[in-house]
């Protein structure tokens, strides 16, 4: 297992202007040179951290939260201001989804105020409230998280895709075939991927990739052999790849044992985000962290269990390309 690689931001800063030297020169130098330099680029991952994030132990606090989402987005993008970042994404006029995780429910979902934040900005952004939904599988499950669930009005919208159902017709990709929510379908044309950092039974980990199993009719027929090659195959329907613009993993708590459901006792308070645009390189990061505190509390490695989460090297192979898992091409920025 390769350890993961940090840098700090003015580290990550000093290669970002050699790799612009690199574009600026490649005219000059011929093609196959430039390529080979230009692979030799790096997918960012951020990691935001607030040991203060929790106001009383255990609830987060919904005034740093915001903070901390500026900060990750704000090193990602290189920018000052927190609004120019969220405007690299989106312009006004496009409509967004936000795909949530509410499997977990209140304990283990992804974060209300992390949600909330990601909202606001976006709407400082330029786009209109009723314009971004917040969403997954099931409305009850999205309540019983702590949404609460609504449509219509100059609002943000929230509801689970059994309130508008899948798409009649089947979409195919490799080893995938599905029906697609229409809420991706018909309801977004920008999503933003919010999923929590756990551990999987079968597929060793449920972080950005697996999350669009939430997006889909029949996740469960895709479990088996660790839902590899499925999770690749399914992030690679245009619907998803097309649409997909950012993961904000919300990693204020994490579990490293007995997921993908909520257990406290295999859980803890990592009170961080990752952010980045590379999900392949995301998964990567976020296995690296589960599988350090799996070793400070004693377990096999995920390998070592049977469970390795062999999906993401399937993800960034020659058929799929949807990211890099090569810790020396990911740059791990932590702020």
């Amino acid at each position: 297992m390769h350890a993961m690689r940090s840098t700090s931001r003015r580290d990550f800063l000093k290669k970002c202007l050699t790799g612009a030297a690199v574009l600026r020169a490649s005219g000059r130098m011929g093609l196959l040179a430039a390529a080979e330099q230009g692979a030799l680029a790096k997918s960012r991952v951020v990691i935001a951290r607030d040991a203060m994030l929790r106001d009383d132990g255990a609830t987060v606090d919904s005034r740093r939260m915001p903070s901390l989402l500026d900060r990750a987005m704000q090193t990602l993008f290189d920018r000052d201001n927190p609004i120019e970042t969220w405007k690299k994404l989106v312009r006004a006029g496009e409509t967004v989804g936000l795909k949530v995780n509410a499997l977990g429910g209140r304990g283990f979902s992804s974060n209300l105020q992390l949600v909330e934040a990601i909202c606001e900005r976006l709407q400082e952004a330029g786009i209109k409230a009723n314009d971004i939904v917040v969403w997954d599988r099931d409305s009850d499950e999205l309540e019983h998280a702590g949404f609460h669930v609504s449509s219509g009005g100059n609002r943000v919208q929230c509801f689970g895709t059994d309130r508008v159902d899948y798409e009649r017709e089947l979409v195919t990709h490799g080893s995938v075939g599905s029906r697609l929510s229409k809420i991706l379908t018909q309801r977004c044309n920008v999503l933003i991927n919010v999923p929590v950092l756990k551990d999987h039974d079968g597929a060793g980990v449920s972080i950005a990739l697996k999350n669009m199993y939430g997006v889909i009719h029949n996740p469960n027929k895709f479990h088996p052999n660790g839902c590899n090659p499925y999770i690749a195959d399914l992030n690679m329907l245009p619907e998803i790849r097309s649409k997909m613009r950012l993961t904000v993993c919300d990693a204020t708590t994490a579990s490293y044992e007995g997921g993908p459901g909520y257990n406290p006792q295999y859980s803890w308070k990592n009170d961080a985000l990752i952010v980045s645009q590379d999900p392949v390189a995301l998964d990567y990061t976020g296995w690296q962290i589960i599988e350090r505190k799996r070793a400070e509390k004693g377990l096999k490695t995920l390998e070592g269990d049977g469970r390795a989460p062999h999906y993401i090297a399937t993800a960034a192979d020659a058929q799929h390309r949807l990211g890099t898992n090569d810790p020396r091409r990911i740059a791990v920025v932590e702020v």
